[in-house]
């Protein structure tokens, strides 16, 4: 009786795990239509036969983005809308410019983990663990380097040279999404109440009301 119950307890836990997983592709692939009016987990496949080598191509990766923004870099995203053969094969990318002291600020992915290779110059990188802690998990990387970024926790990148910086990062999402957290906070269309980010941030109104005219 005990070994019959471990072994439902077991293939519980299997059924569990199998049911929490992203399913397995029933297909080569599935292109991604264009202006597809149909919605759902992914995007709607183009016809298999009308697909094309360019589907599965993106160009332009190795050109230096325009940093001259109030953070001071660039992303350069290849997700799915960028390159529609990413379409439900779960994996994307990214390059980010920073100009000298530049950031990428404070945000989340939160369909997505990413890992980020430093290709030039040096950053400094971290992510918050969650509540109660909220631990910094940080370093400074060097050309070569490579850290990850858990799925869901906030995190950043901050050049810390006096030279222009590039890294490449890779999500395990074809459209990870991006949670900036000031713009969240205080660019959200409409505003959240005056009195719930006073209360959130322990600011006087003044101040929300100012960081709110940047966004």
């Amino acid at each position: 009786m005990a070994k019959s119950a471990l072994l439902i307890c077991f293939l519980g836990v299997l059924f569990t795990f199998g049911a929490a997983a992203d399913p397995s592709p029933l297909q080569d692939f599935c292109v991604a239509q264009a202006g597809g009016a149909v919605h759902v987990n992914g995007l709607a496949c183009k016809d298999p036969k009308t697909v094309q080598a360019n589907d599965f191509s993106f160009s332009g990766l190795h050109l230096p983005a325009n940093t001259s923004n109030a953070v001071g870099s660039r992303v350069t995203p290849v997700f799915v809308a960028q390159l529609p053969g990413l379409n439900a094969l779960g994996i994307s990318m990214a390059r980010i410019d920073y100009a000298p002291w530049g950031i990428n600020p404070p945000h989340t992915h939160p369909r997505a983990t990413e890992i980020l290779v430093v290709s030039e110059g040096t950053l400094e990188v971290g992510f918050v663990t969650s509540n109660p802690d909220n631990r910094l998990i940080s370093k400074v990387l060097q050309k070569g380097d490579v850290f990850v970024f858990p799925q869901g926790l906030v995190h950043f990148q901050r050049n810390s040279g006096s030279m222009n910086a590039v890294a490449i990062a890779a999500l395990s999402s074809q459209s990870p999404g991006v949670i900036t957290v000031a713009n969240a906070a205080f660019g959200s269309t409409p505003d959240i109440a005056m009195d719930i980010l006073v209360k959130a941030f322990q600011v006087d109104k003044n101040i929300v009301s100012n960081i709110q005219s940047k966004f």
